[in-house]
This record gives structure tokens, sequence and C-alpha cells, in this order.
């Protein structure tokens, strides 16, 4: 049990609360996913309530097995998506991410609207600049035998194409790698607070410049087409910007590591993909799998029960996917790495909220392990190194420090 700072809602059962360690603002010195993931599936009930698991320290439920998941994702009459997060108001605005923060009828409007700049083939047009910079980054460290995997490699890179498909200048990749760590890595709501104001604040100043003149970026296409008939208000405007700041940088980042950590730990599974790039994007489905690493959130709307479990209208519901990917409900031998075993997950959400970005997601990703397997010899992480992740709503190594033999 817990200590509780919270007291427990009346239809909470008490022997229901119970000690998430997925805490948002920690950190652990072990892989989470060896022990801690596995741990959860095999102490604590299918669904059950933590005292400080929603950002800030608040209680919310947590859902744990796939096919739980899976109904609360699909069902958009019970769980609402509305401000799943609490950046907005955090800083007294009214605004919401757009379009994953929506909801049924709005949601289907905004996914229609955005759909067009993340299709197959709008994302087969960067495929040359994606590539472009991850040989750029694994050329410069190549000849050092070592690199920092996560500043060298993982923030950065797909910041810039971030930065890129904005039409933000790149000079601005270290600070938005600041704001982003104080966005999502941290329990403290004043630091939250201010990395969201920072982030709102300059949001706020490129879509004046693209009002005034637009040119060929995402952010122009918000602030020129229009949706339903209208163009966006600037709280649409802001949330539609903001979306794309939060999933088009440490999403990708925290997938990167965790798949490079693999094959940095896994140098069998290495020298396999080495010596057969065509089974890449297949390991990246099933490392997607064992090593989902995002929570979201919903909050319900009417009494509903779920797994014999009942919520009750306003209640927060985690989503984490770290526990969906590792469920030994829903896959054989979850916590065993197999590249080809070519399952479905959740790590992308599921239904109409499937994630709108992982068509640039998955390319990125491809071609980083493609190119960095290519350029940098067999690589593994640095004798005595010891490896700390963040946990919470993005569970994240916060340094990886790799070597190769030049």
């Amino acid at each position: 049990m817990l200590t509780q700072t919270h007291e427990r809602p009346s239809h909470v059962p008490e022997h229901l609360v119970c000690d998430y360690p997925i805490k948002m603002g920690t950190t652990t010195t072990e892989n989470p996913f060896d022990r801690m993931i596995p741990a959860i599936h095999r102490e604590l009930p299918p669904i059950f309530y933590a005292m400080d698991a929603y950002p800030g320290g608040s209680p919310a439920w947590i859902v744990r097995r796939a096919a739980d998941l899976q109904a609360i994702y699909a069902d958009t009459t019970n769980y609402s998506n509305k401000d799943f997060a609490p950046f907005a108001m955090l800083v007294g605005e009214t605004w919401s991410s757009l379009p994953a923060e929506t909801d049924p009828p709005m949601h289907g409007l905004y996914r229609k609207w955005v759909n067009p700049l993340f299709t197959p083939k709008a994302m087969t047009l960067l495929e040359a600049k994606i590539e472009g910079y991850a040989i750029d980054y694994c050329n410069a460290m190549r000849d050092s035998g070592s690199c920092e995997f996560m500043n060298d490699f993982a923030f950065e890179f797909p910041i810039k194409i971030f930065l890129e498909l904005m039409g933000f200048p790149i000079e601005m990749a270290p600070e938005f790698l600041e704001w982003e760590m104080g966005l999502l890595h941290t329990n403290d709501l004043n630091v939250i607070a201010q990395s969201t104001r920072k982030v709102v604040d300059y949001l706020r100043s490129e879509i004046a410049d693209r009002k005034a003149n637009p040119r060929d970026d995402m952010l122009s296409y918000g602030v020129t087409t229009d949706i339903d008939g209208r163009g966006l208000t600037d709280d649409e405007l802001v949330g539609f910007a903001f979306n794309l700041f939060i999933g088009g940088l440490d999403t990708v980042s925290t997938n990167m590591a965790w798949q490079f950590r693999h094959l940095a730990e896994n140098v069998e599974h290495q020298n396999q993909l080495r010596a057969n790039p065509a089974m890449i994007p297949d390991a990246i489905e099933e490392m997607m799998r064992g090593y989902a690493a995002v929570t979201t959130f919903r909050t319900c709307v009417n009494q509903v029960e779920l797994g014999g479990v009942t919520f009750m209208p306003g209640d927060k519901i985690a989503m984490p996917t770290c526990l969906a990917g590792r469920d030994p409900e829903q896959y054989a031998d979850p916590d065993t790495i197999i590249l080809n075993r070519k399952a479905r997950y959740l790590s992308f959400g599921f239904g109409p909220h499937l994630c709108v970005g992982m068509h640039l997601a998955r390319r990125e990703m491809r071609i980083a392990i493609e190119q960095f397997l290519k350029i940098i010899p067999e690589f593994r992480i640095a004798d005595g190194a010891v490896v700390e992740s963040h946990l919470g709503g993005i569970i994240q190594p916060v340094t990886l420090p790799f070597v190769w033999k030049v």
C-alpha cells in the first residue's frame, strides 16, 4: 500500500490501491523492462489505483492488460481524450493538443484535416533528407570509437527533422531539447508550467510570422488551410503546433533509444540485422512492442465498469503501452524480443487515436538503424557504464554510452 497524499475516493476499493513504480519525475538504474514491468503483471491486479500516477502526483487508475486498453481506446463515449495532459491548464489557457486531446465529432474533422501532412507518400518525399541527417551524424562519430547516443544522435536527429518540417531554425535544437525535458521528464508542476510557457510563447510568435509570411511548412499549412469551411482559431493553431512539438520530438528519440540499447546489449541481433537489413522493419515492429515507452491518459465521462472495476466520471485512467506490450495474456513469451514475431501492438495507439505521425516515426527509426549499422562497427555499452532511465509518462534512457573498435 501507498502512503497516500490524496484521499481515496469512496468508489475505489482499498485493496485496489497499489504502489505503481513507473512514477513521473523519477529515474532508475535498472532496465525497467527486465524486472519492474514483468513484476507489475505478476503481482498487481489487472486494473488498480495509484495515488500519484497522474502528472503532478495526483491519482489515476492503471490498466495493465492490452485487451482492456484496446477497449478504452475504442470507446469514445465513456472515455474522453480532452485534457489528458495538464499543459494548457498549467499556463491558464484553454487550447488542447490537436488532434490528440479531442473527442468525436471534432476529432474526426481534425484527423481528416491533418492526415494529408502524414501520408506514406508525403513521408517518402522526406526519405533523402532523413537519410542525409543520419549519415552525417554517423560519419561525424565513427572515427572516435564512441558516442553518448542520446545527446550525439537520438535527441537531435528527430529534432532536426521536426524543425525542418515546421520551418523552424535548425540552431533552435538545443533549446527545444531543454524545453522537452522540462515538459516530459519531471513531476514538478512549476517546471512543467515554465517549459510549457516557453514552448507556447515561441509557437505563438511563429504562428504570427506564418500568418504574415506563409511558406511551405507544416505550420503554414495550419495557418492557410480551412477545416470544415473555416480557418483555425488561435487556440486550435497553438494546439496543433504543440501536438506536433510533443509527438515529433521525444517519442521518436525514446523509441530509437530503446531499440539501439537492445542492439548494443544483444550483439547477435545487431549482427543479424547487419547481415539482413531487410529484417529491420520487422525488428522495429517487435521492439516497438517490447520496449513501448509512452503512457497517455483518458478521463472517464460516465460511470462504467471494466474488468469488474467501476470508474466514475472525472477519474483519470493511465494508458501505459509499456505494460500492454509485455502483457503475458496477449503475447507468448512477452519478455523475449523475437525479431520476426510480427505481432500487433498498441505503441502507436489504437482505433480513432492511432498516431497520425507513425509513418514518419517508422521511417526515421528504420533509416537510423540502417545507416548506423552501415557506418558504425559492432557497438556495445561501455564497460562499467550504469544506464539510468527516466520513468513516468515516457520511459527513456538518460544516457547511452556506446563504444566500438575503429
